[in-house]
């Protein structure tokens, strides 16, 4: 650990090397034209992918509860604070999802960290694509359990680190991974595990809502069931608009969790209006076959418009819609002029992406319109 008098140094070097994080102050609900910082601005960095975060049904469904239930749930799950919207929630995210069960967690980080650490000791192997995100790579730390990493999306380097594996053996992937906007190849993935008797675990964050038939996500999508992939993870601040996660599975496997998972156990269960909203916003999210077409349209539209001015995005189907730039300070630059000209897209550094892959993660809204997207690329032109 580094000593705390080196700390205004370490500040101070990622700022020459334009690493340096800074928040910026949302000023209005969420939307495409936000409020930051005393300016409207044209966003393309939400993953509110359906524009349900400020949503009125929804609003008025958390209004409506906060009136016949308050404000905190006062309590753990396990004590009293598991509310009747909570188990009404569980049931109706279960059976979107197509399981037995699920269990409702505060965030999608303690979702990961929680499954993995009830379910893998130091005697197992976790097996992990190497773009996962940091809540998986930390789940398997907390686990302590043999971490191995395949290289992304390669199915036959997992197949072979398979078989250096021990004890239990899970494998652990994205749906879509959210700085490339890529989507694992669930179904070849869940038979190279079938083949070494392992389970899959998928945090699918950025497919629900967005993905397969009523936006039930890349697992439903590609027809697997609870014997292909066993464990299904979602967070519901992105497409739901609301806040928190779940994990999905059978029965027995959410019981489980329930008695081990720490980071259920020991914390204050999320506010019951909360359950109550999201509730309102997975009715919309299975009836917005409209927006996702809509969301698909403009998916074309800024790909063929980023091509035609030398910026051809990643390879992605999804609303991360990622430029690779390459170094900090061209895509900071990039950035702000985005930002001196009314837009909001942010610039991707490392630690998060590998160094040399510096990019603008341009996210998409079913809420936007093709005006604004070619607003962006009009922008985006202009920063040559």
């Amino acid at each position: 650990m580094k000593h705390f008098s080196e700390i205004p140094t370490l500040l101070q070097a990622r700022e020459q090397q334009h690493l340096l994080r800074r928040r910026v102050e949302l000023q209005s609900p969420q939307s495409v034209q936000p409020i930051i910082n005393g300016r409207q601005m044209l966003s393309f960095c939400s993953n509110d992918y359906l524009g349900l975060a400020n949503h009125p049904s929804i609003a008025d469904s958390m209004k409506t509860a906060i009136d016949a239930c308050g404000v905190g749930s006062g309590a753990s799950h396990l004590i009293d604070g598991h509310h009747q919207y909570h188990e009404a929630l569980e049931r109706e995210l279960a059976a979107f999802c197509g399981r037995e069960a699920a269990l409702v967690f505060s965030t999608g980080y303690m979702a990961n960290m929680g499954v993995m650490a009830a379910l893998m000791n130091r005697q197992d192997t976790i097996i992990q694509d190497k773009l996962n995100h940091a809540s998986l790579i930390d789940g398997a730390k907390l686990a302590q359990a043999k971490m191995l990493r395949y290289r992304h999306n390669d199915t036959g380097h997992l197949a072979q680190l398979l078989t250096q594996a021990t004890g239990k053996k899970l494998v652990v992937t994205d749906g879509v991974f959210s700085m490339d906007g890529d989507c694992a190849p669930m179904t070849d993935l869940a038979q190279v595990a079938g083949e070494h008797d392992a389970w899959v675990m998928v945090d699918d964050a950025h497919g629900f809502g967005v993905l397969g038939e009523q936006g039930a996500g890349l697992v439903s999508e590609q027809g697997l069931s609870t014997s292909d992939v066993q464990l299904v993870v979602g967070t519901l601040g992105k497409a739901f608009g609301t806040s928190g996660a779940f994990v999905a599975g059978d029965q027995t496997t959410i019981d489980y969790l329930l008695q081990f998972a720490r980071t259920y156990i020991y914390t204050t269960a999320t506010p019951p209006a909360v359950a109550a909203a999201t509730r309102t916003a997975l009715g919309l999210v299975k009836q917005a076959d409209t927006q996702r077409a809509h969301l698909q349209a403009l998916i074309a539209r800024l790909r063929t418009g980023l091509a035609d001015i030398g910026l051809p995005p990643m390879a992605s189907r999804t609303p991360v819609q990622p430029v690779v730039i390459g170094s900090n300070e061209r895509a900071m630059r990039i950035s702000q002029h985005l930002n001196e000209r009314g837009l909001l897209v942010t610039a991707i550094r490392p630690p998060t992406v590998p160094e040399g892959t510096a990019r603008l993660r341009i996210t998409l809204s079913a809420t936007h319109s093709f005006a604004q997207i070619d607003t962006l690329l009009n922008a985006l032109e202009d920063s040559q």
